[in-house]
């Protein structure tokens, strides 16, 4: 007798294919499963070479931090402020201190409070985190510095300036004739206590040279250097580096830590003036702001001005000083509530800040209506 339980494909056969079926059609999510963990792994894992730029907190210059006067003024009457004048700052990940994953890259694109920028376009191959931090501290120190001297031009406070050369460019037209310690005395016999000054000394020598004094060893000497010319500005250089050491009639002291860089400068420069300035310049106003500061007031662009925006935001600031030559970056990313005024110089800061304190800023030139 024979029936299909003899043949074992006749009914093993159907079930066998349903097995299979099922089982195929359970993989498919199981791979699809295993495949995305492996990427969210790997997006985890894998460093990307990029850095994120995010908001960080704001310090209010004529406040204090951790108890302590942030602006600490010495020989000289301080005046308390009504108002608040807060520099910002920027929350930077990645770098050589350490790289972002990929996942944090993506999830910083998709951020519009955020920039994600490569690596490469900030920092130069192989630097380390103790570079970073040495020249971060070391811009700070001259900015604090600059903004000192910018501050005392301002009040009309006179100060003294000495030029000392840091380091002389290799192969040029110093080399030999300065070194690293000099401290220069004058150009062409009139006196140099200022940048400025030297430039306008170099200029007018220009393709002659310049006859160079400088304080050496607690004597003088005078060099003849012949000048170089910068090709795109046309000016005229010595070919060194050069540190401008202050000697300023008060004592400033900045209780500031974990900050480096040099974008801070204006507004502590407004912190001392607001300071040494009777009555309030700020009235009650809450007033943000950002931009690096040179010896004779002028305003500089810095990075990451769109978080610092952000940030101002956040912290409740009314008004937003911004250096003139951001403002492209700043059209079409003002957070709402905060109006922004574009300045050039340290007096047009200060007259900004009067106009906050009037509720005036209305008639100045602001970024919006670029």
């Amino acid at each position: 007798m024979v029936d299909t339980a003899q043949n074992p494909e006749t009914q093993t056969t159907p079930r066998t294919s349903r097995w299979r079926r099922l089982a195929r059609r359970q993989s498919l999510p199981s791979l699809a499963l295993a495949g995305t963990s492996v990427l969210m792994v790997a997006g985890v894992v894998l460093p990307a070479p990029y850095v994120i730029e995010a908001a960080g907190p704001t310090f209010n210059t004529v406040g204090t931090v951790d108890d302590k006067q942030l602006v600490k003024i010495d020989g000289a009457p301080t005046y308390p402020s009504d108002g608040q004048l807060d520099l910002t700052t920027v929350y930077v990940k990645g770098g050589p201190s350490g790289r972002v994953n990929s996942i944090n890259a993506v999830l910083g694109w998709l951020d519009p409070a955020q920039a994600v920028i490569p690596e490469d376009t900030l920092y130069p191959p192989e630097t380390t985190r103790e570079q970073v931090d040495d020249s971060n501290a070391a811009a700070m120190t001259t900015s604090q510095e600059d903004s000192v001297a910018a501050a005392m031009g301002y009040l009309d406070k006179p100060y003294t300036t000495t030029l000392t050369v840091h380091a002389v460019v290799p192969g040029g037209p110093a080399e030999g004739a300065l070194q690293p310690g000099d401290e220069l005395v004058s150009v062409n016999g009139t006196r140099v206590t200022s940048l400025k000054q030297l430039r306008s000394r170099l200029d007018a020598a220009g393709a002659h040279g310049a006859d160079v004094t400088v304080r050496r060893d607690g004597g003088t000497r005078t060099e003849h250097v012949a000048l170089t010319q910068e090709q795109e500005t046309k000016s005229w250089q010595l070919g060194v580096y050069l540190v401008p050491r202050y000697d300023f009639p008060v004592d400033v002291d900045f209780q500031l830590e974990q900050v480096g860089g040099p974008s801070a400068g204006m507004m502590f420069a407004l912190g001392i003036v607001e300071e040494l300035t009777p009555g309030s310049l700020a009235g009650d106003r809450h007033i943000a702001g950002t931009g690096t500061i040179t010896a004779d007031g002028t305003v500089g662009p810095i990075g990451g001005i769109r978080q610092k925006l952000v940030g101002a935001a956040d912290s409740g600031a009314e008004y937003f000083l911004a250096p003139r030559d951001n403002c492209d970056e700043v059209v079409g990313h003002v957070p709402d509530g905060l109006t922004v005024v574009e300045v050039g110089t340290l007096g047009e800061a200060v007259g900004a800040v009067e106009h906050a304190a009037a509720g005036s800023v209305q008639d100045l030139p602001s970024c919006r209506t670029r």
